[in-house]
């Protein structure tokens, strides 16, 4: 009997349902965690008792216990805020559950000795992008000219210094956050990756509240998405500078852009495949731009970077299977041992 394979993600997610059905197709229908339900319609379990441990879940009201150590393989897909069963609990109270539930939700699946898409250490520990952007220029990428400062006479020299356009990137959502707010208390949707103008250099003394990202502004012949699961290697090539809407930032989905199947250039190709399992990952999606003169630019690492869009541009790119394989094959390795 084969082990379990688990998928930890939110109800929403659809790249989960798809890669579950196709789980199920082949005769591995996986266990799911929907943590925007968690821990509200699930039982949890975990026990150390005269040196044996052990650990099982299920999903209420009237789901089958899960013994842990039947898991032979994990997908960490996306995260999600937690449900309780009172709806009335305080802010106090809100935030001490949500602390104890990571506490009891990781305690358990830290202990699981299987394959992880990805392990939630690695997945922390290759978010930050300036970390990123060291250690790809350290492995032999290309990288561009960049600032994180909350000083605003800095992001003035850098200006100087780099001596054309720069832009401003957020590192971490480019929506502000706005979806963690109420409707009513949300001051703006986001702001994407912007050139940064005259009006932006005149209000720079905002940067001294938090640190921003800027960094040179690369002209682009095209740019390419590049998605990591285990050894395999996808790219897709975006033809961003067809459309104004997507010069700058390529993430304007209304724009109608080309996107096609791509080949690195080998150096390339395993360079993105070792820069990803430098942090023991066993999925990213990089974004890479292509300057005019065919130079390759490394941007960014997504841990858990959406891939489904690309399959949906780019069908020849079967990334949802691979997804699948890669997880049956975690399972079908840890059942025998």
């Amino acid at each position: 009997m084969h082990k379990q394979i688990l998928i930890v993600s939110h109800s929403g997610d659809l790249h989960a349902d798809l890669v579950a059905s196709i789980l199920a197709a082949r005769g591995h229908a996986p266990w799911r965690i929907d943590l925007d339900a968690f821990p509200r319609d699930y039982q949890l379990c975990q026990r150390l008792l005269d040196g044996q441990a052990s650990a099982r879940l299920r999903r209420l009201p009237d789901g089958d216990w899960l013994d842990l150590r039947q898991v032979g393989a994990v997908w960490l897909r996306k995260a999600a805020e937690y449900a309780y069963a009172s709806a009335d609990l305080t802010q106090q109270e809100r935030t001490y559950a949500r602390l104890e539930t990571e506490q009891a939700i990781f305690s358990v699946l830290y202990t699981l000795d299987c394959y992880w898409l990805s392990h939630p250490l690695a997945l922390r520990g290759a978010q930050w992008k300036g970390e990123q952007l060291e250690r790809a220029a350290r492995m032999g990428f290309r990288v561009p000219a960049t600032l994180i400062s909350n000083v605003p006479d800095d992001v003035r020299a850098f200006r100087a210094a780099v001596g054309g356009p720069i832009i401003f990137k957020s590192m971490s959502t480019p929506t502000l956050a706005a979806e963690t707010v109420e409707d009513a208390d949300r001051v703006s949707g986001g702001i994407g990756t912007t050139v940064v103008d005259d009006a932006m250099l005149d209000s720079l003394d905002a940067v001294s509240e938090l640190s921003c990202q800027f960094q040179e502004y690369i002209a682009k012949q095209y740019e390419l998405r590049i998605t990591v699961i285990g050894q395999k290697l996808f790219a897709a090539r975006l033809y961003s500078q067809d459309d104004a809407r997507t010069t700058v930032d390529s993430r304007d989905m209304s724009a109608p852009i080309r996107y096609e199947a791509a080949t690195l250039p080998d150096d390339i190709h395993e360079r993105c495949l070792a820069f990803v399992h430098s942090y023991g990952l066993e999925y990213g999606a990089l974004d890479l731009i292509v300057t005019p003169e065919g130079e390759y630019v490394f941007l960014e690492n997504n841990p858990v970077g959406q891939f489904l869009y690309v399959q949906q541009l780019v069908p020849a790119l079967p990334l949802l299977e691979s997804v699948a394989d890669k997880l049956i094959e975690g399972a079908l390795c840890h059942s025998q041992t």
